[in-house]
């Protein structure tokens, strides 16, 4: 692989009512599953957060009228793959509509639910660490000012590939 790295920016969103956290079902190319926030990849000529209301309108059904601010960054390196990928989740604070699974246009969203934390913690074990870890924590401890977690994945193959929790500032 050459020096050219693949880059790209993914909108998460934090979405809670009184009958818990909104969490998608995503069925991913291999065929396995896995639960996230609502989002996805943001588009060149788009501003984060308008990338991010589209992509939780089209996966949740939901629209997010205002948003509270960003909760925490993500980084992650996949040294072999030759790319990086940078996250920014934000914290939706008015938004209408009812919870469904949407008309998610790439087809990865097969179900969306409102979860309790001990259920989204139960569901997201089958998660990648750089989306499960961030999020555990922050249901965990709810800060306010956001935070940054950086992550290198070593391999080409998901079964043998390594995760590590890395300081922010050591990725590009």
């Amino acid at each position: 692989m050459g020096d050219e790295v693949r880059r790209w920016l993914v909108g998460g969103a934090i979405v809670e009512s009184e009958r818990g956290l909104a969490l998608v079902r995503n069925v991913r190319r291999d065929g396995r599953f896995d639960w996230t926030t609502p989002g996805g990849v943001i588009e060149p000529d788009e501003d984060v957060l308008t990338g991010l209301g589209r992509e939780v309108t089209e996966e949740t059904g939901l629209v997010v009228e205002r948003w509270r601010g960003l909760s925490y960054e993500v980084r992650v390196h996949a040294v072999d793959l030759g790319w990086l990928l940078s996250v920014e989740v934000h914290h939706a604070e008015v938004f209408s509509g009812e919870l469904c699974t949407g008309d998610d246009p790439d087809g990865i969203v097969v179900d969306a639910e409102w979860t309790t934390v001990e259920e989204a913690t139960d569901r997201l074990d089958s998660t990648q660490p750089w989306v499960r870890e961030p999020l555990v924590e922050w249901m965990r401890h709810r800060w306010v000012d956001p935070r940054r977690f950086g992550y290198r994945v070593v391999g080409t193959d998901l079964a043998t590939m390594t995760v590590e929790q890395v300081p922010w500032h050591e990725l590009g």
